[in-house]
């Protein structure tokens, strides 16, 4: 007992008599107040809890050899898809012109609606018995060969398809105006593929996979050929200057998504009416997510700052030029939980803070609601 009673002297929260307790209701109302403080930030706290908060972190970046995936979706409505033409290079030499694979062009009207959609390029699918270049056709053990219509390097040099024609004109530095007397062209329907589509719009998606160094991607209106080291654009006889290029961004992004990830261009719209290049300069900074349970993405963030070129004089068609180069800085971010010790902590303090912080207040509104009172009952309040 002697122990016990020992004990229950360093009790450091002695109790008081109820008779002696004097209830008010001021100290009532910041009772309820401070009890909804304590519900609220308890809540708080414990959706911080069971929720993951992110933590980001800068270092070097020294990959080296990766690939990397572009991912696009953009509108024109007032460019027909026959004309639209996907090219990439980089650094490294590495170019890419008319490209097909992966990438799907929906034809749409002036409301929006589609039309058609396919993953083809320019033209439809190339003749499989074409004129022969001596003008005849093509016998039961005859070997094919089409006439490039005085584009031939060689006697041996064949043009099977429209396609290969304007090829052929282009390493020769030649211009092919008129697409109608080229018999290929002609019967590939090459032409009226394109006047069928005139006065549409096209919406064209895809991914393309470029080297990871500094490169471009180009949206250019008609099709691209490559001599030398510059890049050539046939624009099927039609002039620049009528091309209308406005166009809507509704996706451009490098690698996955993420979560948390804004891709500044996705939604921008431009709708000016001068024909030109729309030039965007992208600055992609490699970045890696690791989620609460340790799985990796590997992506990219991007800033952007744009940049519009009229066409008169300028040597390149009208279109859309995303120009890229990489940070070396690489961001990283990693998923974390807060632990449960962190959480009870706050948690006392929560409640140990707001009822001493109520405390307070209550003390000094008793006491000045007393104060005042006792004046005006000796007749010296006013």
């Amino acid at each position: 007992m002697e122990i016990l009673n020992k004990l229950r002297s360093l009790d450091a929260y002695p109790k008081i008599n109820e008779d002696f307790y004097s209830r008010t209701l001021s100290g009532g109302l910041i009772t309820v107040c401070s009890s909804l403080a304590i519900l609220f930030l308890f809540f708080s706290e414990l959706s911080l809890y069971l929720n993951a908060v992110t933590q980001s972190k800068l270092s070097v970046d020294t990959s080296r050899g990766e690939t990397l995936r572009v991912n696009f979706d953009l509108t024109f409505p007032t460019v027909a898809c026959s004309l639209l033409s996907v090219d990439a290079m980089d650094i490294s030499g590495e170019q890419h012109y008319d490209i097909r694979h992966d990438i799907i062009k929906k034809r749409i009207d002036h409301f929006g609606n589609v039309i058609e959609s396919r993953s083809d390029g320019i033209g439809a699918p190339k003749i499989e018995r074409p004129l022969q270049k001596h003008g005849g056709r093509l016998d039961h053990n005859e070997t094919y060969c089409g006439s490039c219509f005085g584009a031939e390097a060689s006697d041996d040099d064949c043009c099977n398809s429209c396609e290969e024609v304007r090829e052929a004109y282009q390493k020769k530095g030649w211009a092919l105006t008129n697409h109608d007397l080229i018999d290929q062209c002609k019967r590939e329907g090459y032409i009226q593929k394109i006047k069928e589509e005139e006065g549409e719009g096209c919406n064209i998606h895809g991914f393309l996979e470029v080297n990871k160094v500094a490169g471009s991607v180009h949206f250019a209106t008609g099709k691209s050929f490559h001599q030398s080291t510059f890049p050539l654009f046939d624009l099927l006889s039609l002039q620049a200057e009528n091309y209308n290029i406005t166009h809507k961004i509704n996706k451009l992004s490098f690698g996955k998504e993420f979560p948390g990830i804004v891709n500044p261009l996705d939604g921008v719209q431009w709708t000016q009416q001068k024909s030109g290049i729309y030039q965007y300069f992208i600055k992609v900074v490699p970045t890696i997510y690791t989620d609460i349970r340790g799985r990796k993405i590997n992506s990219n963030q991007f800033s952007v700052t744009e940049h519009f070129r009229a066409a008169d004089g300028h040597p390149l068609p009208p279109g859309i030029f995303f120009f890229y180069d990489f940070s070396p800085i690489k961001v990283t971010f990693n998923e974390e939980k807060s632990s449960l010790l962190h959480f009870l902590t706050n948690i006392c303090a929560i409640i140990g803070g707001i009822f001493t912080v109520s405390g307070i207040i209550d003390a000094f509104v008793y006491h000045g609601h007393r104060a005042i009172k006792k004046k005006m009952e000796i007749g010296k309040y006013g």
